[in-house]
């Protein structure tokens, strides 16, 4: 067996260029090659093979193989193995070709009888004795494991004893080695203490030995052979480590710690790297910059300095880092054009940017808290507020304390939420239910207004109080939401430390860009209804709104009773008084929208809510209410006559009742208000050269015959039915505008929508695929409770997931069919999907295979959807 020829040397980087196939020696082997590739100080080695390592048993002056590489350590550092004066002392690594691999730590051989005092000279006798321990720890791990191997249990027994005397004469202060020595020579190989050569031959025949037994299945295990290295070892020596740049911010200085004249540091307090020696600091900056190169992503080093010489002893990557961290490691590497964009994309999970956009919790400030963990993560982050159970009393508090400059920060607490809960929302720092799941009204808000939501079906709501993990929450109690995207949610009970988000600083802003400049042929849009929301998404890089909903628009305090008037208005004419008062309102809000989006898609979804959703439901807002409707009409306005009025509006589904375009058909009215409001501001803004594009949506189609008499309007016997088309008309030869650009089309949110679409496509210019009502009427699941059994569905794989998340195939195949039916009507048909599965990484494949020209989320979920498109998009180009 030709030794020498399977053994290689890792010398210096011109040995490095002649890297045998990583196979054969290992992953330990392959990283320590990396490293002298790279020319950085590593301590070098040699490898035997995966070829022969298991084979080397019996080979006779095992040792003289490797004379070669003793003699050029002893030039470098002038230590020589098997000196009794400055004895060189080896460490050995089994380095398996298997990740995870577990083999005993194996340091300190070459110290024996015979060198053990040249040792102790450099380090002192305590040390070296402990030493003398740690290499005998080591040596009987292996043989504990071949006698495991072997089923010997009379050896097993034997090693077990060893090493219980050994744990205990660690323990002991005193020690010296002849106690060591008299404890174990009678019982182990006299070969291990005679002399560091025949230590050295022992130890490596029994770990061949040991992997001859355990690779069973020729996985193949190298052996890594390299010098001890010590940072107590003489003058000007050093141990410690440092992160290649900042873990938490990303800034790109390196942290860390060194000792001085140390070597087990875990006993000592060190001393920022920053204050070393500033010849050693710059190595470590270069070292830095290389590391973070090859591997592109943050590093921790750990170093020895022995005599002036620096040597890496380990660097791997780190797990407890920021998103932020990686990020701003990537844009660096990019400016210095070390990477490629498509390394920085590929570089971030989707769902990791949830960390830059929401608050997260400092942990360190909740380590004495009682907490309740369970949940589903409505909306990611982290929220501390005071807990209020009612849309009425969290904004009574709300204003309170702004009235009195004192903590605003609240939580809404509820069974469920519904439209008249969106202002207490919107000013709510987050929101615990009950019911509902991922797709709740809550959920779907919270995430809207970047709030944070918490579904727990364990809450059981009573009154002013709530119970939960045995724990009360009153009305009034602070507590601290915790919503991580990819771990348990929990509630903790208290005030917790919040880190904020900043997107200008944390570089989101920056990275967004690069996202967007590897996106083609495929749009990422916002779910917008506020100007500032507008605003927000186009600096995460929203190629325009892709759903406006209009109904929120009239929950403002000032606006409600108002749109509540125009519900409960006796005849036609009234409610047409009442709808010239809220057009006035929607114009603003939409010249606000387009002023910002600057010539980029509105989509306005047209009233959408069935109208009971807006009537009020607790005494206080029906008695505001009431008060409200005497000023307004000089009449009185009972609680009687309200409550037989609201009795009218109630339905037993209305999911399915009184909604969208149907209450267009019967009040045609209330469409043509804000159609005219749409334009209005349009024109206006095109008189003041301000680019407009709006998409007039209308909901909850069936089929054809409903969107053709909305959009075209009908005439009867007696009667006629204004078409949108008719109502924009009107409006520009009123204002004597010029045309402009916009579409008309529908939201394709029922099967029987989708089934029809090549006829509805005669009639809309563009779908826009309303998928949690989609897979609710597909699937007749209801997303508000359907979380109740979910758990019992996904434990016998009934569903795989949370279908309000990730797209059943179901309704996959009617987006499909939906697609292809209205393309071969309408070739330019414009096809796009909001809601929030278009913010799923695992949806967005789908959308783009399937022909989506965009999809629309919230305006927090525009980076993960456009991460998520560009990842794909970047993979298809491969």
């Amino acid at each position: 067996m030709d030794i020498k020829k399977n053994t290689y040397f890792i010398t210096n980087k011109a040995s490095a260029k002649k890297l045998p196939e990583s196979s054969l020696i290992g992953i330990r082997g392959k990283q320590a090659y990396d490293l002298i590739k790279m020319d950085l100080p590593v301590v070098p080695g040699f490898i035997i093979n995966t070829d022969i390592s298991s084979k080397i048993q019996k080979e006779e002056n095992l040792i003289d193989n490797f004379k070669q590489f003793f003699d050029y350590y002893k030039k470098l550092s002038g230590k020589v193995f098997d000196s009794p004066d400055n004895p060189m002392l080896l460490k050995i690594v089994m380095s398996s070709n298997l990740a995870i691999a577990s083999y005993p730590t194996l340091h300190n051989f070459g110290l024996a009888e015979n060198t053990f005092e040249g040792f102790s000279k450099f380090v002192g006798e305590d040390f070296a004795n402990h030493e003398i321990l740690f290499m005998l720890n080591g040596y009987l791990q292996v043989e504990l494991r071949i006698a495991e191997l072997l089923e010997d249990n009379k050896t097993i027994d034997k090693y077990r004893k060893s090493l219980s005397k050994l744990k205990i004469l660690n323990t002991d202060k005193k020690i010296d080695y002849t106690k060591i020595i008299s404890g174990f020579k009678n019982e182990l190989d006299p070969a291990l203490f005679r002399s560091a050569t025949e230590q050295l031959e022992l130890v490596l025949k029994r770990i061949s030995y040991l992997i001859e037994l355990e690779d069973t299945e020729d996985i193949g295990v190298a052996i890594l052979v390299q010098p001890m290295v010590y940072g107590n070892y003489g003058k000007d020596s050093y141990s410690g480590n440092f992160t290649t740049r900042n873990a938490i911010t990303g800034e790109g200085n390196i942290t860390g710690e060194f000792f001085k004249n140390k070597f087990n540091s875990a006993e000592f307090s060190g001393k920022p790297i920053k204050n070393i020696d500033k010849k050693y600091f710059n190595e470590f900056v270069d070292i830095a910059s290389k590391l973070e190169v090859e591997y592109h992503e943050i590093r921790k080093v750990g170093f020895t300095i022995e005599s002036g010489r620096l040597s890496l002893i380990n660097q791997n990557p780190i797990n407890e880092k920021s998103t932020r961290a990686d990020i701003k490691l990537l844009l660096d590497l990019n400016n210095k054009k070390a990477i490629s964009d498509k390394d920085v994309i590929n570089g971030i999970k989707p769902g990791q940017l949830n960390e830059l956009l929401h608050p997260v919790i400092d942990l360190t400030s909740v380590k004495n808290f009682k907490k309740v963990e369970g949940g589903i993560s409505g909306a990611p982050g982290a929220a501390i507020g005071r807990v209020f159970f009612s849309t009425e009393a969290l904004l009574d508090e709300y204003k309170t304390a702004r009235l009195n400059d004192k903590d605003d920060r609240l939580i809404l607490c509820l069974v469920s939420s519904f439209a008249e809960d969106v202002k207490a929302i919107e000013v709510a720092s987050g929101v615990l239910s009950s019911e509902g799941g991922y797709s709740a009204h809550a959920s779907v808000v919270a995430r809207q207004y970047g709030k944070v939501s918490l579904v727990n079906p364990a809450l059981k709501i009573s009154g002013k109080k709530a119970l939960i993990g045995g724990m009360t929450i009153k009305e009034g109690d602070t507590i601290t939401l915790n919503v991580p995207d990819f771990s348990e949610p929990s509630i903790y009970f208290g005030e917790a430390g919040l880190i904020q988000p900043d997107p200008s600083k944390n570089g989101l802003i920056e990275f967004s860009k690069i996202v967007k400049k590897n996106i083609s042929n495929f749009e990422i849009r916002a779910n917008c209804d506020k100007a500032s929301d507008a605003k927000l998404a186009l600096a995460f890089g929203a190629d325009g709104i892709g759903l406006c909903r209009t109904e929120h628009m009239f929950f403002d305090e000032s606006r409600i009773n108002v749109f509540r008037e125009m519900i409960f208005s006796e005849d036609d004419k009234k409610r047409k008084a009442v709808l010239k008062k809220l057009k006035t309102m929607q114009k603003k809000d939409f010249t606000e929208l387009f002023k910002v989006m600057d010539g980029k898609e509105v989509n306005i979804r047209l009233l959408d809510s069935p109208l009971h959703e807006f009537l009020p439901h607790n005494p206080s807002e029906i008695k505001t209410f009431l008060d409200y409707m005497k000023k307004s009409t000089g009449k009185p306005f009972t609680e009687k006559m309200f409550k037989e009025k609201a009795e009218a509006f109630r339905e037993f589904n209305p999911m399915l009742g009184h909604r969208g375009c149907r209450i267009a058909v019967s009040y045609p009215e209330i469409y043509q208000m804000q159609v005219e409001a749409v334009f209005e501001a349009a024109y206006e803004l095109q008189a003041k050269k301000i680019k407009v594009k709006p998409e007039i949506m209308v909901p909850i189609i069936m089929n054809e015959a409903e969107l053709k008499m909305i959009v075209y309007g009908k005439k009867i016997e007696g009667s006629q039915y204004p078409g949108l088309i008719d109502v924009e008309k009107e409006t520009r030869l009123r204002m004597k505008a010029k045309p402009i650009d916009f579409k008309v089309g529908t939201m394709i949110e029922l099967p029987a929508a989708a089934l029809s679409a090549g006829n509805i496509a005669r009639y809309a210019e563009f779908f826009s695929f309303g998928t949690n009502d989609l897979t609710q009427t597909t699937l007749g699941l209801s997303r508000d409770d359907f979380t109740s059994f979910m758990p019992d569905y996904t434990l016998y794989d009934i569903l795989s997931g949370n279908p309000f998340r990730t797209l059943e195939k179901p309704v996959k195949e009617l987006i499909a069919r939906a697609i292809q039916r209205g393309t071969i009507t309408r070739p330019d048909l414009l096809k796009g999907l909001c809601g929030e599965h278009g913010a799923a990484p695992e949806n967005i494949e789908f959308c783009i295979d399937v022909g989506l020209d965009y999809v629309s989320c919230s305006t927090y979920s525009v980076p993960i959807a456009a991460l998520s498109a560009a990842q794909v998009l970047l993979k298809r180009s491969e």
